[in-house]
């Protein structure tokens, strides 16, 4: 009982990390062997759902994008994966830790998020992995 528990102190601990709440619909890209399973298990009992596939007809509220370095052209895979995007949705990218295979510097995602028309507005530690969440730039009102 006290390790269902903890998991569970442990899936509240990440969604809350990635602003996650129950009924939001997230989608996941980039997932491999690498990826640490237990942030996909968290988000989804937080959710209460599962993770949608990429290639998804619905609106989602959140992404969840597994990116490494050489994965290819990040602001390309960011203008991909803001498609299904509600407006008002967040796109966390999860990149390998400092020192970690993989890694990618935190300067070449805020740089990929300009290009792409998002801004980086937080991050979070998930273990071996790190979080940057990208949102899409609010578009400004029309003067007349």
């Amino acid at each position: 009982m006290v390790a269902a528990a903890n998991q569970q102190d442990g899936a509240d601990q990440v969604a809350g990390q990635l602003e996650l709440t129950k009924d939001m619909l997230v989608s996941e890209v980039g997932w491999d062997s690498d990826c640490d399973e237990s942030i996909s298990e968290a988000v989804e009992d937080a959710v209460g759902s599962e993770l949608l596939e990429e290639d998804t007809d619905e609106v989602v509220d959140a992404v969840i994008l597994w990116w490494r370095d050489g994965d290819g052209d990040l602001v390309d895979r960011l203008m991909d994966v803001v498609t299904p995007l509600a407006e008002e949705g967040s796109v966390w990218v999860l990149t390998p830790k400092t020192g970690t295979d993989g890694h990618v510097e935190p300067s070449v995602i805020a740089e990929s998020a300009q290009t792409a028309g998002m801004l980086q507005t937080r991050t979070a530690a998930l273990g071996e992995w790190a979080g940057s969440r990208l949102a899409l730039r609010k578009k400004g009102a029309v003067r007349k």
